[in-house]
């Protein structure tokens, strides 16, 4: 699989979450990537190996200083994960669109003077709003936040892209991605951080799902899906299609730390996010690519707790 995957290989959004476990795969196989960040970007996650990769600080929306930088690289492969939005309390409208959907724009227009294998970008499951049945990537989208209103216009732009000039671009769609470096105020780590220190957690129904998958997993799909080029806009889903309730998460973290600690039902309010039917339809992924995730949720869920204790000790 990785011998498909040319290089130069380019990587935005690496000191985020996913990009970051995307690139120290690429650093554990002795692959230097080229990463763009912010100067203000935030290394806490690649600190420790930033050093093995060449770094381009330059803002994607700055289309002169972004137009020298590709220049240089002149990627081959690109996995676009960089973003603004995700979160609640980023929340300013013009800075998710310039930072979303004028950011995917420029990027693409100046790659594409350089002939690339593939550029995968990266939506978000946000896009198709929220459903009763599971999400198909053929669905109609219906953006429920400003952050997925302009994902999906992005995802639009690299069709349009794909489609008209034959390039061969693609998006994913993660669902909720966990593991090792993910955002500290997430379910997840706030759970194990809590657990770990005999305390309570106070959270919303005990049936509100999510599907989960455990980044390992959504790092091979991600490389799965770069190594088959194709020319015609396609979108995947990377989940596992199984939805799992918050409260099989709690009890699950709670048995596998050993401990006893009941939680607080319904003591956070609702938000309008949290939904009892959540997953991706993963068919699509299966028949394409013959994939399915490797991590059990008891497996990644492990992994997750035993990073927390080695990172934060």
């Amino acid at each position: 699989m990785l011998n498909k995957i040319q290089q130069p290989i380019l990587i935005t959004g690496a000191s985020g979450f996913i990009g970051s476990n995307l690139l120290r795969f690429f650093v554990s196989k002795g692959i230097r990537v080229n990463i763009i960040l912010r100067k203000k970007s935030s290394i806490w996650r690649i600190k420790d190996i930033i050093n093995k990769t060449k770094i381009f600080y330059v803002d994607l929306r700055e289309k002169e200083n972004l137009s020298n930088v590709i220049q240089n690289i002149k990627p081959k492969t690109i996995f676009h994960l960089s973003a603004y939005g995700a979160y609640s309390h980023q929340n300013q409208v013009k800075l998710i669109k310039s930072s979303i959907l004028d950011s995917t724009v420029n990027l693409i227009n100046e790659c594409k003077k350089y002939r690339f294998n593939i550029f995968v970008n990266t939506g978000s499951n946000s896009e198709y709003g929220f459903r009763k049945e599971k999400m198909n990537e053929n669905d109609l989208v219906r953006p429920n936040s400003d952050y997925a209103l302009f994902k999906a216009a992005s995802t639009l732009f690299c069709q349009q892209e794909s489609i008209i000039n034959r390039l061969p671009i693609i998006t994913v769609r993660p669902f909720h991605v966990y593991g090792p470096y993910e955002e500290p105020t997430r379910l997840i780590p706030t759970l194990i951080r809590n657990l770990l220190k005999n305390k309570d957690s106070r959270l919303v129904s005990h049936d509100i799902a999510r599907d989960l998958i455990f980044v390992d997993d959504a790092i091979n799909l991600y490389l799965k899906i770069a190594s088959k080029p194709n020319a015609n806009g396609d979108i995947f889903n990377i989940g596992t299609g199984k939805q799992r309730t918050i409260k099989e998460i709690y009890s699950n973290l709670n048995k596998l730390l050993n401990c006893n600690i009941k939680p607080k039902w319904n003591s956070m309010k609702k938000r309008r996010w949290d939904q009892k039917i959540w997953k991706a339809d993963m068919s699509k992924v299966k028949k394409k690519f013959d994939w399915k995730p490797k991590h059990s949720l008891i497996q990644g869920l492990t992994k997750t707790i035993n990073w927390h204790k080695k990172f934060y000790n």
